[in-house]
C-alpha cells in the first residue's frame, strides 16, 4: 500500500480557517542557523492545526463535526463541536465517524473518546492522550494506532504500559483518553520513491560506511568495508542503535519508570 483511501476514511472540504496558523520553516536549524536536527528541508507548504492537548472544557458534551487529515502528525484529527458553541481540533479514536460525541469529566462513562483521570480508569482499558503531568496537556501516545494499557493502580499513582513497552507511573490526577488512537493503516504506507521523501521535507541520509574516515567513526577502508566498530556510533562518536542505553543514567523521571523497554531480541520474545 503506497497511500491510505483519504476519500473513504475523511470528511470535510477545508480545514476550519480560526483553528490554523502559519509555521515558519526551519530546515533543521536553530536560532544561530546551525543544523540541529539533519536530513531535514523543502517538503510541501504546511498550515499548523491548533490541536486541543489540555482539553480544558470540562463537563461540556462535544460533536465530532469532521474528520480531517493533518500534515503535522500521523493520526487523524477531527473537529469538535462543543455545547457553548466553541470548536477545537482533538485526536481522534480508531472506528470514530461524524457525529459521533465525546465529553471530559471525572465521571464521564467509560466509552471510547471520552477523557477521565487515570485514577477513574479500570485496570485493563487501553488509553492514550495521557498526561504526564496534571493538567500539563496530552504528552504520551498520540500518533496512530497507538494505545497504551493501565496495569495497577497503587498509592495515588497508576501504572501505564507504552507503546515501547515500557511500563511507568503516572499521578492518578492526570488524564488520558479512552481508546486506541486511528488511522490504523498508517503502518502499511510504503514511501514508495526518494521524490515523494522529498516532499515529505526528508533529505537523503548518507551512511557513514560511505564516507572517509575524517568525517565518521564507520568511514575508511578499501572497497566495501564494515564498519570495523563492534557497536554503531554516530558522527561524534556516541552510541547509537543496536540496543545500546542513550537514556541519561540520572534522569529525574528514572524514579517512575516500574520497568525499561525490552529491545532487541527480548521485545520479539
Amino acid at each position: 500500500m503506497t497511500t491510505l483511501p483519504y476519500r473513504e476514511l475523511l470528511s470535510g472540504d477545508a480545514p476550519h480557517k480560526a483553528l490554523m496558523k502559519k509555521k515558519p520553516r526551519r530546515g533543521g536549524r536553530n536560532a544561530f542557523g546551525r543544523i540541529t536536527t539533519r536530513h531535514q528541508g523543502g517538503g510541501h507548504k504546511r498550515r499548523l492545526r491548533d490541536v486541543d492537548f489540555k482539553y480544558d472544557k470540562k463537563n461540556i458534551p462535544a460533536k465530532i463535526e469532521t474528520i480531517e487529515y493533518d500534515p503535522f502528525r500521523s493520526a487523524f484529527i477531527g473537529l469538535a463541536l462543543y455545547r457553548d458553541g466553541a470548536r477545537r481540533y482533538v485526536i481522534v479514536p480508531k472506528e470514530t465517524k461524524v457525529g459521533d460525541s465525546f465529553i471530559v469529566a471525572h465521571d464521564a462513562p467509560l466509552t471510547v473518546g471520552n477523557r477521565l483521570p487515570l485514577g477513574s480508569i479500570p485496570v485493563g482499558t487501553f488509553i492514550y492522550n495521557i498526561e504526564l503531568s496534571p493538567g500539563a496537556g496530552a504528552a504520551l501516545v498520540r500518533a496512530a494506532c497507538n494505545f497504551a494499557e493501565v496495569v495497577a493502580h497503587d498509592a495515588g499513582y497508576t501504572q501505564i504500559k507504552l507503546p515501547s513497552t515500557e511500563i511507568r507511573k503516572i499521578s492518578d490526577l492526570a488524564w488520558a483518553s479512552i481508546g486506541t488512537v486511528g488511522n490504523e493503516e498508517y503502518n502499511l504506507v510504503v514511501i514508495g520513491k526518494a521524490g515523494r521523501s522529498r516532499w515529505m521535507g526528508i533529505r537523503p541520509t548518507v551512511r557513514g560506511t560511505a564516507m572517509n574516515p575524517v568525517d565518521h567513526p564507520h568511514g575508511g577502508g578499501e572497497g566495501k568495508q564494515g564498519r570495523g566498530l563492534r557497536r554503531a556510533k554516530t558522527a561524534w562518536g556516541r552510541p547509537s542503535g543496536k540496543g545500546q542505553k542513550t537514556r541519561t543514567p540520572k534522569k529525574y523521571s528514572n524514579v517512575f519508570i516500574i520497568s525499561r523497554r525490552k529491545v532487541g531480541k527480548k521485545r520479539k520474545g
